[in-house]
């Protein structure tokens, strides 16, 4: 069966970089080390696992100053490597204004990459906040899909203050409010969204325009009414990502086999749904 996942960061030194102190924080949070490895070391992983992948690219310097791992890194890394990772989603920072808005248009008509991801709690932002919409609405006029993390994040937890995050910037109701002002944009909410499941069940049920891939969580841990919901009313809804190197796959892959679901659904959830929706 063909698995893409949606969800994968380059693991390089270049993406750990660009996240400090954050990932230094998320570390002891954790208890578990955050290493770097070589680009023909993060292929090999895809290619063990048997997944096809979608980069992401990541620019938080307005939140912490550090160079971003950039469009240019990310969208290189997949062209030397097109049948392992299959797409690039790039990323901008909305408060760089009109250079946000040039890399916007740069990164889909001469990178070619797939769409946006947004970090909305570590950018310190939410993607209903109208100071944005004029790069959301070039976005949208570009007619590509957007990725949108929702729910809490380790990125800041358990230090004082969460090192300035919000989590309330990351909630349903952001992706709700810009689904409905932006009723043609894709958009494909990002992590099973705890606390607010329920919230972002009726979001991705209530939204035609919305999707939704369930990365960075064991299945297992995944609450009743998800795993219920993922073989009925959200069987044309959920995607799989593993927000690698956050997840192992085999451990990923071997838990949503124990799920138990039909083959049709596990079709739907690895590969359908993402061919469907963002044309794969």
């Amino acid at each position: 069966m063909r698995i893409i996942d949606v969800h994968c960061y380059p693991n390089t030194k270049e993406w750990i970089a660009c996240q400090q102190p954050y990932v230094d924080a998320l570390a002891k949070y954790w208890n578990r080390s955050w290493t770097p490895k070589g680009e023909d070391e993060v292929v090999k992983d895809f290619a063990d696992a048997g997944v096809e992948a979608i980069l992401v690219a990541l620019d938080l310097e307005t939140t912490v100053g550090t160079p971003p791992c950039s469009n240019d890194f990310v969208s290189a890394m997949q062209k030397r490597h097109p049948d392992r990772i299959i797409q690039a989603w790039a990323a901008v920072d909305p408060f760089k204004g009109q250079q946000a808005i040039g890399e916007a248009t740069r990164a889909i008509q001469e990178l070619h990459m797939l769409g946006f991801h947004f970090h909305p709690i570590v950018g310190h932002f939410a993607v209903n906040d109208r100071r944005i919409y004029p790069l959301f609405e070039v976005i949208n006029e570009l007619n590509v899909p957007v990725l949108i993390d929702v729910g809490t994040t380790g990125m800041g937890a358990g230090m004082p203050g969460g090192m300035g995050a919000k989590l309330r910037h990351a909630h349903p109701s952001a992706i709700d409010e810009l689904a409905a002002d932006f009723p043609n944009l894709k958009i494909v909410a990002a992590h099973p969204g705890w606390p607010w499941v329920d919230e972002m069940t009726a979001v991705a049920l209530h939204k035609g325009n919305v999707s939704w891939e369930v990365s960075g969580w064991a299945p297992k841990y995944f609450p009743p009414q998800l795993k219920t919901d993922i073989r009925g009313r959200l069987k044309d809804k959920i995607m799989f990502g593993s927000d690698y190197p956050s997840m192992p796959h085999a451990r990923l892959l071997r838990e949503w086999g124990e799920l138990g679901y039909a083959d049709d659904i596990m079709e739907r959830v690895f590969h359908g749904n993402a061919e469907r929706v963002l044309g794969l």
